[in-house]
């Protein structure tokens, strides 16, 4: 596993998923110029079955590392189908959203890889530790309110409004997101410098996916609040 290979296959990946995300946000927008009624019927499946297919091939590939290679470009293609669709939904709502939240997603990334490669930002064990228990305190968070919700109940309206409490609630869950970053690059790098079997440079690229996926979607939610509060 190389730094190199690493991040070839993430380019390959991120063009994938953005030449699956074209053609449902194409179809999308072209669908409610001709009938808006029709359109969620019409695309509803593209985007649904995008966000099941790449749900099921990231769990898969979180217990076999060795399918990386074949299962992460379908998950790649799935969650392109996905964002393309929500994407479209969106700026239709809130023109020119998708352009600022694809910005801020990059930027970050860029930033934070200049960061980690100065020396600015390093992935040590208290720091690692940290970020996997707000990660997976805020995806237990996720979980209890939509299966609360399959069930009527509407639970911690205030974090998911656009209130002060839900906007500061999205900053600090695409904080969250950004700083997984780090816990990504540490793994490549402590990977690489290993030697480990080549294959892993998918699992890698596959890593890097997820979380940049997770960061566009909450800087698109937290963009959403603020133009609400115009």
């Amino acid at each position: 596993m190389t730094i190199n290979g690493t991040a070839q296959k993430t380019f390959f990946l991120l063009m994938l998923a953005f030449g699956a995300a074209c053609f449902t946000w194409s179809r999308t927008f072209r669908l409610v110029e001709a009938d808006p009624t029709a359109a969620v019927g019409s695309v509803a499946p593209w985007v649904f079955g995008g966000a099941i297919v790449g749900l099921v091939a990231a769990v898969v590939i979180c217990f076999k590392h060795t399918w990386a290679p074949a299962l992460a470009p379908i998950y790649a293609m799935a969650e392109g189908l996905f964002l393309g669709g929500i994407s479209a939904g969106f700026e239709s709502q809130y023109p020119g959203i998708v352009i600022q939240a694809v910005g801020g997603t990059f930027g970050t990334l860029f930033c934070l890889l200049l960061a980690y490669q100065s020396g600015l930002i390093r992935a040590t064990e208290n720091f690692k530790l940290g970020i996997v228990a707000a990660t997976g305190g805020i995806a237990l968070l996720y979980l209890v309110t939509f299966v609360a919700g399959l069930f009527g109940f509407q639970l911690f309206t205030s974090l998911f409004g656009s209130g002060l409490i839900g906007i500061g609630f999205s900053v600090v869950v695409v904080g969250i997101a950004a700083l997984n970053l780090v816990l990504d690059f540490d793994f490549i790098e402590q990977a690489a410098e290993r030697g480990v079997p080549k294959y892993l440079e998918w699992y890698g690229a596959f890593a890097l996916m997820v979380t940049l996926v997770w960061l566009y979607l909450e800087i698109l939610r937290l963009l959403a609040k603020l133009n609400n509060r115009r």
